[in-house]
Order: structure tokens, then C-alpha cells, then sequence
């Protein structure tokens, strides 16, 4: 058995926590990440995640090695994960409401639930490689995929199992995964090859947090594509363009009034993002305001998502 010795399988299966243990947790962190690819959510991950071990210490006895134990635990993983987005009664985030009245929004945002994924969680090797398949454009095009077609190509294109792998983890034949990964892959706009983050791309975020700190909106807007968009997860407003975002940017810098808004970098979905703290005049420190990613483009910023679940950026690391 690929990667497996008897003797731990052995152990595993008669109750030995330790040796399950070991078993799995060579590939828990890739297993989280996988189902935040399917799911979105962090918080959603980190339940699946937990599912899946708990399935498979059930189901040990079962497992006879004919596939590796990594492609077992995925086939347990996606099936949960597949469960969780077919459940007409998924659990959503209750939307904030702001503390003023917001300009009328380009358009209402369907992917409330997504949240950002912890830079710290991503393998040091791998977390180049894996920079694309974590942004946020492409975890939020991946929500908006059927099921099914999400998972063929998360195991596909980011995972790279094969067509025969793939058929046997979601029970189906490979005609039907061929189609289903051919459908989602023209339904997801072409994604650029994954490139680290340069020099310039590191001063543009820094012009931005200190532009943004001190409210000054019009170099914000410099910053910004001609199609640049502001989203606010768990909130589904939803901006796109400079008039519409430098609108809701003036009015809720007023609302803000004397208190001050503290940016501190941290890592998320491989891409530029800040800690937000709220302070009042005479406070170093703040209170928790959520999360701001950057999406950049050519130069330029391309989106702005600002998440307020602080409950659950907590609990990902990253408050």
C-alpha cells in the first residue's frame, strides 16, 4: 500500500488513535485546503475537515488499498464537501448592518458565505505553486460552479488526479468527468499563471494602506482599475467602478468620524491583505474591523474585499 505500512494500517484499525494519527496527518493540511476550495468558507472547511476524519476513523476497516490512502481520504472529503453545498439549508452568515445608510450597490453580492483562507496554513514549498488555485476570484468562481463540476476540477486541474481517480471518488465514469470538467472550465474566466508577489506589487499595497488610513479617497481611486469592484463578505453589497466605490468609500469614512482606521499586513489567499482596527483618538490599539484582500491586476488594484466576520477571522489566525 502506497505510502502505508502495515503494520500502522494494522494499529489504525484496531483502535489506535496514535497510529491513525499518523496515517492522516501528513496530509490534514492539504485535505483543510481542499475543502475551502469546494466550500469557500473557513469556517465550513474546518467542519468538513473534521467530518472526514472522523469518517474515516469509522470506516477504516474498510479501506483495502487498491488506491493510495491520500486519494481514499479525498474521495471521503469531496463527498462531504458535496453534501454541504447541496443542502438547501446550508448555514449562511447573518449580514451585517452598517452603522449608516449605504449608496445603492452595483449589484447584491450571491457568495456571502466566502471567507479568506490563512497564508499560514498554505505548505511553505507549496505556497507559490498554490497561489492561483487560493485566490479569491477563482475560490468565488468555483462557488458559483454546480457541485459536481467544482470537484472535477479542483481533483483534475489542482490536484491532478486522473480521470480514472476522479470517476472512482465521485462514483461516476470517466465520459461524465470529461464532460463536467470541460463545462466548468468554459464557465471559469481564464486564469493567469501564478507569479509572486514583486517589488512594485508590494508598493502599491503599501500607497493603498496608507491612502486608505488616512481617508484619502482620491488616491485610493488612482490605485483602482477602471472596473475595479468592493465587495464585503458577509454583507452582499457589492461595488464596481470608481464612482460607485469612491461613494460608499466618502460616506463611510464619515460615519467612521474621529475614530481611526489601523491597517496591519498579514497573509491571505496568497494575496495582499490587512488586519483593520477601529481606534478612537488616543487608542494605539483598536478593535477587531475586519479583513481587506487585495486582488491586483497589471499594476493596479482590481478588487477590494473587505470581510467583517471578525469571529471567524479570529479563529482562522488572522485577527
Amino acid at each position: 500500500m502506497q505510502n502505508v505500512t502495515d503494520s500502522l494500517l494494522s494499529r489504525a484499525r484496531t483502535g489506535d488513535e496514535q497510529a491513525f494519527g499518523e496515517l492522516v496527518g501528513p496530509h490534514r493540511r492539504e485535505l483543510h485546503l481542499h475543502c475551502y476550495r469546494m466550500l469557500g468558507s473557513f469556517t465550513d472547511a474546518e467542519d468538513a475537515l473534521q467530518e472526514t476524519l472522523l469518517a474515516a476513523w469509522r470506516s477504516l476497516g474498510g479501506f483495502e488499498g487498491r488506491a493510495s490512502l491520500r486519494a481514499w481520504l479525498y474521495r471521503i472529503a469531496t463527498n462531504r464537501c458535496l453534501n454541504v453545498r447541496r443542502d438547501a439549508g446550508r448555514r449562511l452568515p447573518p449580514a451585517p448592518t452598517p452603522p449608516f445608510d449605504p449608496p445603492e450597490p452595483t449589484r447584491w453580492g450571491e457568495i456571502t458565505w466566502l471567507q479568506p483562507y490563512p497564508d499560514a496554513l498554505l505548505d511553505p514549498e507549496t505556497r507559490y505553486e498554490a497561489k492561483e488555485s487560493v485566490g479569491l476570484a477563482f475560490i468565488t468562481g468555483l462557488q458559483r460552479l454546480p457541485p459536481r463540476q467544482t470537484a472535477v476540477l479542483i481533483l483534475r486541474d489542482v490536484l491532478g488526479f486522473d480521470t480514472a481517480e476522479v470517476a472512482r471518488m465521485l462514483d461516476t465514469t470517466g465520459t461524465a468527468v470529461k464532460g463536467a470538467l470541460q463545462r466548468a472550465r468554459a464557465s471559469l474566466d481564464s486564469r493567469p499563471e501564478p507569479a509572486a508577489l514583486s517589488a512594485d506589487e508590494e508598493e502599491l499595497a503599501r500607497r493603498f494602506a496608507e491612502a486608505f488610513t488616512a481617508r484619502d479617497v482620491d488616491t485610493v481611486i488612482a490605485l483602482l482599475t477602471d472596473d475595479a469592484w468592493l465587495a464585503m463578505p458577509p454583507a452582499p453589497h457589492e461595488y464596481q467602478g470608481a464612482d460607485a466605490i469612491a461613494a460608499f468609500l466618502k460616506i463611510s469614512g464619515e460615519a467612521q468620524g474621529s475614530r481611526r482606521l489601523l491597517l496591519t499586513p498579514v497573509g491571505a489567499n496568497a494575496q495582499p491583505a490587512f488586519a483593520c482596527r477601529l481606534a478612537e483618538p488616543g487608542d494605539p490599539v483598536g478593535s477587531p474591523a475586519g479583513l481587506m484582500v487585495l486582488t491586483l491586476r497589471a499594476g493596479q488594484i482590481a478588487g477590494l474585499t473587505r470581510f467583517h466576520d471578525n469571529a471567524a477571522l479570529t479563529r482562522a489566525g488572522l485577527m
